[in-house]
């Protein structure tokens, strides 16, 4: 439990702590005036004042905030070292440092994490790596790191061989042995189509993941195509959402918190991945052209710099309340989707126990 909240705590803070660290520098490099640079919100524990910024550390350590002096256009009041005083084109520049953080952060995370555990390869061992939820394998009790010794009495070499077998007999049971931890059992399971092909069997494992060392060039390049990878699978995803007109799949703050407490406790390797997973998806939804976020400021900004028109507080004030209203109901609908799983896989487990004992 301990562990779990530190965690939380960590990947929160460091995560949004360095996306407004972003737009603190481009503000200081820029001649933009800081009034307040904090990490964490709440009550100020500690702090200190130079020159014209208060740093300060605060009660709840879940981020941080920067606020540039005049950043309230209605506060603007035209002197050289206000936020609406300066050009568009910097007060982009101060906006995209936020996004442009995290996805550094990420790179940073990525590469050393390539770098001390190595490039993950897929291993041909009948041994499970990983399991579904409420899956015939994992209703059954299998666990992760079981190795199967055959399937019918058929002795599994190879995962391939293993595999093969399970994807020709949908909906046949097939009898299963497996080794844990020096003991040796069996069970029986009944393999289900597969969502993509009716004619074949799947039970919801994967194989096991071994790391191969790599050399320092290696993990620059791979680190880079983490970033994109992982990008342009939300790209991916949101449009076919879109297209598709489907209910995304998106999680909120009670999601992720399962997520990071599961990856804490799984190892340190899969808690400083899905740190920088994380990073990549902040820094993401804050590109999205959604008013408030860094995205919505961006097309302002851009829109005023291809008019030649400077933005206006009536302006201001209708973007301001339409991103209020919309980051709400985004708000509202990951938490649901948040609730709803946890809903659904505490009701999965007495049904998956009562098909067990049924099976006994």
């Amino acid at each position: 439990m301990i562990l779990s909240i530190i965690a939380v705590i960590f990947t929160f803070g460091v995560v949004i702590f360095i996306h407004e660290f972003g737009h603190f520098l481009v503000c200081k490099l820029s001649g933009i005036a800081v009034e307040n640079f904090s990490f964490g919100f709440g009550k100020e524990l500690f702090g200190f004042t130079k020159k014209e910024t208060r740093y300060s550390l605060r009660a709840v350590p879940l981020g941080g905030y920067v606020k540039p002096k005049g950043e309230d256009i209605e506060e603007h009041k035209g002197e050289s070292d206000e936020y609406f005083s300066k050009p568009w084109y910097i007060r982009l520049a101060v906006v995209w440092a936020g996004p442009a953080m995290n996805y550094l952060l990420a790179f940073v995370v990525f590469f050393f994490v390539i770098s001390f555990v190595g490039r993950p390869v897929i291993t041909d061992k009948p041994v499970i790596g990983s399991i579904a939820e409420d899956f015939p394998a994992d209703k059954a009790g299998l666990k992760e790191n079981d190795r199967i010794i055959s399937i019918n009495g058929v002795k599994m070499e190879t995962w391939t061989q293993m595999s093969s077998l399970i994807h020709s007999s949908p909906q046949k049971e097939i009898t299963l042995e497996y080794e844990r931890s020096g003991v040796v059992s069996s069970v029986k399971i009944t393999p289900v189509k597969s969502p993509s092909d009716s004619a074949k069997g799947i039970v919801g494992i994967a194989p096991a993941t071994e790391y191969v060392p790599v050399g320092i060039g290696k993990a620059v390049l791979m680190s880079a195509h983490q970033c994109w990878y992982w990008t342009a699978f939300t790209v991916e995803s949101l449009a076919k959402s879109i297209y598709r007109m489907e209910k995304p799949d998106v999680s909120g703050p009670i999601g992720i918190v399962t997520i990071v407490s599961k990856a804490a406790r799984s190892g340190a390797s899969d808690f400083f991945f899905l740190l920088g997973l994380i990073s990549i998806a902040v820094g993401f939804f804050n590109l999205l052209p959604i008013p408030l976020l860094d995205g919505g400021h961006s097309i302002l900004y851009i829109f005023e710099g291809l008019t030649r028109k400077r933005l206006t507080v009536q302006i201001m004030k209708y973007v301001n309340s339409a991103g209020i209203a919309l980051l709400l109901g985004i708000f509202l609908f990951a938490t649901y989707n948040d609730i709803k799983r946890i809903y659904e896989a505490h009701f999965a487990k007495p049904k998956s126990e009562a098909v067990s004992k049924e099976g006994k």
